[in-house]
């Protein structure tokens, strides 16, 4: 799979660009500020309907605008298909495929797959679990687009629940209020609880087989990427916020258990959600756990460390890069070669780890680079090449 040709209207800073692609490698080579990651943010979210840079679609329309369109030709199995996202700004977007217009937008999710190395990849490390839910949930929706909707459906659930819970908790413990008109609410949100069981069920279904898969390709890229590493080094966990049921296999987890292991977790904590107005059971409180051998026991064991406060510089790098090799791994056995998008990833890389991404990845169907100068751009991926400066983007000779 590749994309063969891209059009972007009112996107970013581009009024208007077009762009030839081809399989192989293609860099963009620009001074910061010029566009040239505007270029492949566009591919990114033409996948997911999602930007690595920012968390909403806002920023993504150029300013004065009042949408933006992002256009491809993607390349699959020898046929083309014209892929299309309208961002509307304040209103629903919308996706085309041929010139056809999609019942929902999210139908596109999975078309295009891209996997995504840039320099915020250490927060996957670093930063708040949202990161790495994040990271599960977009592989997740790129293998199993449907997905998507279980996604919608937790987020609106979320949402109504919240708000209940922080007008039932108030009303409940006010005197004036009258107990039948309590009782309304609690049962009201009795019929939330099972909703949230029923949804939060499937997606911790999902992330728990996920992390499943990804477990041994992640040690096996760590083992590529960090000197002197084995692939029992690194490791990957799920954190469930709600104790999971004893005897679960991980690999095949049984919803319906789920569920009802969510619906005994929020009866019992019901009391404190309601003092608090917050929802505290579900997956979206849940977290990936990254480990690192630690130093030799007495008995000679390593036991693992929580990469998040004991991993050097230069290891968490290793680890985020060990998750999206996993990832692009994990796709690329499903059947069809994701696009790879490297976007200012080897200036912070140092140059052992720089020449080995790029040797791990030269093989792709498609890769696509940014970089600030032509010397960032290892001389594997050195395939076609685009300067990007002014608003232009020009085709080097």
């Amino acid at each position: 799979m590749h994309v063969s040709h891209l059009t972007l209207h009112d996107f970013r800073s581009y009024p208007l660009v077009e762009v030839e692609l081809g399989p192989g490698p293609t860099a963009f080579v620009g001074r910061n500020g010029q566009g040239k990651t505007n270029l492949v943010e566009a591919v990114d979210y033409l996948s997911r309907l999602g930007s690595h840079r920012v968390a909403t679609d806002a920023p993504l329309v150029r300013q004065g605008a009042e949408r933006a369109v992002v256009r491809a030709a993607v390349v699959k199995d020898g046929r083309t298909a014209v892929l299309e996202v309208e961002i509307n700004v304040g209103k629903s977007n919308k996706g085309r495929i041929n010139k056809s217009t999609l019942p929902r937008v999210r139908d596109l999710v999975g078309l295009v797959r891209t996997v995504v190395f840039s320099p915020e990849d250490l927060a996957l490390v670093k930063g708040d679990p949202g990161h790495r839910r994040r990271f599960l949930d977009d592989l997740l929706v790129l293998r199993t687009p449907r997905l998507a909707g279980t996604l919608s459906d937790l987020d609106r659930v979320l949402k109504q629940r919240a708000t209940l819970l922080k007008s039932a908790g108030p009303a409940r413990r006010s005197s004036g209020r009258s107990g039948a008109s309590a009782e309304g609410a609690l049962a009201t949100l009795d019929v939330w609880d099972d909703h949230l069981a029923r949804v939060g069920a499937e997606l911790l279904a999902a992330r728990l087989a996920l992390v499943e898969e990804l477990r041994p390709l992640v040690g096996t890229a760590y083992a590529t990427v960090a000197r002197g590493a084995n692939r029992e080094d690194a490791g990957i966990a799920y954190r469930a916020s709600t104790d999971l049921p004893f005897g679960l296999d991980p690999a095949r987890p049984d919803p319906g258990l789920l569920h009802e292991t969510y619906l005994a977790a929020l009866a019992d904590r019901r009391r404190e959600e309601l003092e608090r107005g917050v929802c505290l059971v579900g997956p979206h409180r849940d977290d990936l756990l990254l480990t690192l051998a630690g130093p030799d026991g007495p008995d000679g064991a390593r036991d693992p460390l929580p990469v998040k406060g004991y991993a050097s510089h230069g290891e968490s790098w290793s680890c985020a890069l060990a998750l999206r090799l996993a990832a692009y791994e994990l796709l690329r056995e499903d059947g069809d070669d994701p696009i790879l998008v490297l976007d200012d990833v080897f200036a912070e890389l140092d140059a052992r780890r720089r020449d080995q991404l790029a040797e791990l990845v030269s093989g792709a169907e498609q890769v696509l680079v940014t970089a600030a100068v032509p010397e960032d751009v290892p001389e594997v991926l050195r395939g076609a090449r685009y300067t990007v400066a002014g608003g232009e983007v020009t085709r080097d000779e």
